[in-house]
């Protein structure tokens, strides 16, 4: 992590949001997001959305949004499957033929860029797949044939799973692999962590100094890291201590903080003493393998601050995590 005494509203006047475990997490808005993006808009910083999920068109993402109390445009929405049809269209130019493989949101983009869904037998010159909750087998079966053949091959993303009402499911990147195993062919991959996706959201809303944010460090925080642009890692999607507790040192974020409210506090960072990592109260150490924070401090941030650099220490120090089944997190 790096210090900033300013906060990130202050910093940053692009911050582009995952969705889900930032936004929101299933049905449900993350408490206080809607007022946290509220008041980062009133700063006067640029808000884009940007969603691995090739399947919903912008509109249908910006409906969303706005129903959960953070009122949103489809061009303030960004999609993996938009990253695909620039991919497809700087390559091919406009016009260019391409076989569909996904759902709604991916023959929207195709559109929107000036390509032209196709079938097989029209002489498509790129297959462009991503999650559909409606592909049939036997347009799979299809695809894998003629990427064996040599058509070209765009996927929107590699993500293995997907939130759903019933949970956890497959993903587009279980798709991607079955595909990739059968034809020998690796795709080119538009979506987080890969480059394109972050380079068409800053192309698309602007921007000078953008901050990525998310809840996953393989795909935001990478993503983040790829096209060398700051973040911030929230916990408020699949990010806890254990995870927090094995993050290598060229994959942490740039800025950590409990959910959203991070936009709007600086970033002081814990200071190392000799009993530990200290931060406004909070102290933490690792010793014998396992995380303690003591103290009595007013920040909740601070403590996951102070305890991230002391399990990054002990990482970085022994190679392997720390224990940290016996700290327990503060209440907000």
């Amino acid at each position: 992590m790096l210090p900033d005494s300013r906060p990130p509203v202050e910093t940053y006047d692009l911050v582009m949001l995952d969705l889900d475990g930032v936004v929101y997490v299933g049905p449900d808005a993350v408490p206080g997001a809607a007022d946290h993006l509220a008041q980062a808009r009133d700063a006067g910083v640029r808000l884009a959305f940007v969603t691995n999920n090739a399947s919903r068109p912008p509109d249908v993402v910006a409906d969303r949004l706005t129903g959960l109390g953070v009122p949103a445009d489809p061009t303030d929405v960004v999609t993996s499957a938009q990253a695909s049809a620039r991919l497809v269209l700087d390559e091919h130019g406009e016009g260019a033929r391409v076989l569909l493989l996904g759902g709604a949101g991916l023959e929207a983009a195709a559109r929107e860029a000036g390509l032209v869904p196709v079938g097989l037998d029209d002489d498509p010159v790129v297959l462009m797949t991503g999650y559909g909750p409606d592909v049939l087998w036997s347009d799979v079966m299809a695809a894998a044939v003629a990427v064996e053949q040599g058509l070209a091959w765009v996927a929107s993303n590699t993500d293995h799973t997907i939130p759903t009402a019933r949970g956890r499911a497959p993903g587009h990147g279980v798709l991607v692999d079955m595909l990739a195993r059968y034809t020998g062919v690796d795709p080119i991959v538009a979506g987080k962590p890969q480059p394109p996706l972050l380079h068409e959201t800053v192309r698309r809303v602007g921007g000078e100094r953008p901050l990525m944010v998310g809840d996953r460090v393989d795909t935001d925080i990478e993503g983040a890291h790829a096209v060398d642009v700051d973040s911030l890692l929230v916990l408020t999607g699949v990010t806890g201590l254990a995870e927090l507790a094995a993050i290598a040192a060229e994959h942490r974020p740039t800025l950590l903080a409990p959910d959203l409210g991070g936009l709007h506090e600086a970033h002081e960072a814990p200071q190392r003493g000799d009993d530990g990592w200290a931060a406004d109260g909070w102290t933490a150490t690792v010793a014998d393998g396992a995380l303690a924070v003591t103290g009595d401090g007013g920040s909740v941030a601070a403590w996951w601050r102070a305890a991230a650099c002391a399990l990054w220490e002990h990482l970085d120090d022994g190679g392997t995590p720390a224990d940290v089944d016996g700290a327990v997190p503060p209440a907000e």
